[in-house]
């Protein structure tokens, strides 16, 4: 008869020969960060309707200190021709993860790279960083004339 716990390694009770039921994690990323935004075609060109994207986990570096910066990211946008495609939109957010940038330099700079990839008729991105030092940013910066 035994007793538990065991005293010594040997006499630990073994288990049968079992496989993880969870594959271990792949030793390559599935997606990674890309700063390309992929485009396709207005599904109604020459109608003006909004697109909104919205997220809450956008990350990026204090260029000052190094630590992370939180924010809720808005893109609201009247296409022209062009419409952003949500998981590039994605892999291109992720992309400043590990970049230093100031709050009013990122949002201008995903405003810049929007215009230049979508060519919309009205664009505006908004980002409400979270509470550094005390004080909330929030930054706003637009393209265009609303219709």
């Amino acid at each position: 008869m035994r007793t538990f716990p065991p005293t010594f390694a040997s006499e630990e009770p073994t288990l049968p020969n079992r496989k993880p039921t969870l594959d271990p994690l792949p030793h390559h990323r599935v997606t990674e960060p890309s700063t390309r935004l992929e485009t396709f075609q207005s599904p109604r060109p020459g109608r003006p309707f909004e697109i909104r994207f919205e997220t809450e986990e956008f990350t990026c570096l204090c260029p000052m200190t190094g630590q992370p910066d939180f924010a809720h990211l808005r893109l609201t946008y009247i296409p022209d021709q062009l419409c952003v495609e949500s998981k590039s939109l994605k892999l291109y957010l992720w992309s400043y993860r590990d970049r230093g940038a100031f709050h009013e330099a990122v949002t201008n700079q995903i405003l810049d790279d929007l215009v230049a990839a979508l060519e919309p008729q009205w664009l505006q991105v908004e980002g409400d960083f979270l509470v550094r030092g005390g004080i909330r940013a929030f930054v706003k910066a637009e393209f265009g004339k609303r219709p």
